[in-house]
């Protein structure tokens, strides 16, 4: 009989709808939803918008070696390895428990080129081989927010080394006005990376509520135009800001240091509940 699975903070609950389908949760809060049989479905909005750019940072279906900073359930590892066959992957997550949970649970399919490791997602980057990954996605969370140690310059510094030369960051991030907190994160990896997007839904730009927002730096042009076309047809619509829009909307914050870093800050009750 299928049923809740829990260990310690941490629950994976079947969606009655589809038949291997599961939501992880994370001190209550959403965190993962993963379907089995159709490693491509992206159910959360956030998780839909990192699967956009992943989309557009390569030729399709051309393999990439991509490190994921949060593991979660592994769905974005599964949509990649569905996606872009023969890529190479590393998960990093530091609740090895976690880990465990999903791999007895929503095991892998043999093949996949995905590798976990149990470790904090900075003190793993910072051994890293440089120039070793075409993608780094952060989608780190301590229950519902981004530690203070993964905001950074000197982060954002070693992200790039990591990175090849046409690399991409990403990063899913959360925060509402006056955005202090992701003014500061765009600030940050400006200083770092020649080139910033950022895709979220326009009610959360607006100021109308507490969301996620997709940050993208690189040291190479972005598909703006292809990932506006896409975010902007998707069921859950978002835009895309860059350029001269994206520079006003930092204003005049200032990169972090690592003394000055905190963390995202706590979302109101309810803006990741379970609907």
């Amino acid at each position: 009989m299928i049923r809740d699975v829990d260990h310690g903070t941490a629950k994976l609950m079947p969606d009655i709808d589809r038949k291997r389908a599961w939501l992880l949760t994370v001190d209550e809060a959403p965190q993962s939803y993963v379907d089995l049989d159709e490693p491509t479905h992206l159910e959360f909005e956030y998780t839909r918008r990192l699967g956009h750019v992943l989309d557009t940072v390569a030729e399709p279906g051309q393999p990439l070696d991509v490190l994921h900073l949060g593991g979660g359930a592994l769905t974005l590892p599964r949509y990649v390895a569905a996606t872009r066959p023969c890529s190479r992957q590393d998960v990093v997550e530091a609740d090895r428990g976690l880990l465990e949970l999903v791999a007895e649970h929503l095991p892998l399919p043999a093949g996949t080129g995905i590798t976990l490791h149990a470790a904090d997602a900075r003190a793993w980057l910072a051994g890293a081989p440089t120039d070793s990954a075409d993608v780094v996605v952060a989608d780190v969370f301590g229950g519902s927010r981004v530690p203070a140690h993964l905001t950074s310059l000197a982060y954002a510094r070693e992200a790039e080394r990591v990175l090849r030369p046409g690399g991409v960051y990403l990063a899913n991030l959360a925060d509402a006005t006056p955005f202090a907190f992701l003014r500061s994160q765009l600030a940050t990896f400006a200083s770092v990376f020649g080139e910033l997007a950022l895709i979220a839904e326009p009610g959360v730009l607006r100021g109308r509520r507490f969301g996620n927002a997709v940050l993208l730096a690189a040291h190479r042009p972005l598909d703006t135009t292809a990932l506006a076309r896409r975010t902007a047809a998707d069921a859950f619509p978002a835009r895309v800001e860059y350029g001269a829009g994206l520079r006003e909307f930092i204003g005049a914050a200032r990169p972090v240091r690592d003394e000055d870093a905190v963390p995202s800050p706590e979302p109101p009750g309810g803006a990741f509940g379970i609907g």
